[in-house]
């Protein structure tokens, strides 16, 4: 099987990742992992899911269609726990590496769809995934014809400063108008979406190819100082597990010293 993978708004084709629902602590590419104690990334589908693992089974964000069966064993086998204990499932925007089993995952368990309300109006059909101009915009329509999901309901809208199930939100409009994080303060853990990244060492910002709005997308980053996090789990790219808050601070600085020093 071969699935089309974008990490930072660039494409290229690889075979799935392998479907081995063994939990490691250790992070190691292409397998599902305990990232930090209850908190779990479910990686193979693109754009990563996390499960966390309370009382009640929360995920943010589900992937690229047709992987809805790999989250489910996932909570089977890895963590031994059923599927009706997924209670809400929290979409970060409405990208479709995002959005793409949320519908039939609420089908099979019954949890709640959690989304910001104007990405909500994107998941319903009610208006469009705008994109930047260029050659990646054509490509994205192109592709979001073959991986296009059924438009569907929203249970809970939700908004910043709200906190569901011990998770406050954060609206981060930039990449797309409704663009949310979530900010767990027990765990002192942020899950940011598309918002930022973490690739080689190193913070990374939104894709200038994906973001509807650069300029307001780092309006909404420097939000984020305002919290302090150990732990920045991302849409793409690896997980940053120590001094997560005062690295993305590093991050704005470096994007701010040259016009700091002009």
């Amino acid at each position: 099987m071969v699935l089309i993978n974008f990490y930072q708004g660039f494409f290229f084709v690889h075979d799935s990742m392998n479907l081995n629902t063994g939990v490691s602590i250790i992070p190691n590419r292409g397998k599902n992992m305990e990232v930090i104690p209850d908190v779990h990334m479910i990686e193979g589908i693109t754009a990563h899911c996390y499960l966390i693992a309370d009382s009640e089974l929360i995920l943010i964000d589900t992937g690229l269609p047709h992987q809805t069966q790999k989250i489910l064993r996932y909570i089977t086998n890895g963590l031994h726990r059923d599927p009706s204990e997924l209670k809400t499932i929290f979409l970060t925007h409405a990208d479709v590496d995002h959005i793409g089993n949320a519908s039939e995952l609420r089908s099979l368990t019954g949890a709640k769809i959690a989304a910001h309300p104007e990405d909500a109006e994107i998941i319903t059909g009610a208006k469009e995934r705008l994109m930047p101009k260029g050659g990646m915009s054509i490509l994205l329509k192109l592709v979001r014809s073959v991986m296009r999901t059924k438009p569907f309901q929203v249970d809970l809208l939700v908004n910043d400063g709200d906190e569901i199930a011990g998770l406050r939100i954060i609206h981060l409009p930039g990449h797309t108008p409704g663009s949310i994080a979530l900010y767990d303060s027990r765990r002192k853990t942020l899950f940011v979406g598309d918002a930022l990244g973490y690739k080689r060492g190193d913070v990374q910002g939104p894709s200038e190819e994906m973001t509807m709005d650069l300029n307001k997308a780092y309006e909404s980053i420097v939000k984020l100082t305002a919290f302090d996090f150990d732990v920045l789990l991302s849409g793409h790219g690896e997980p940053l597990q120590s001094a997560a808050s005062v690295k993305v601070k590093e991050f704005l600085e470096k994007r701010t010293s040259p016009m700091k020093g002009s």
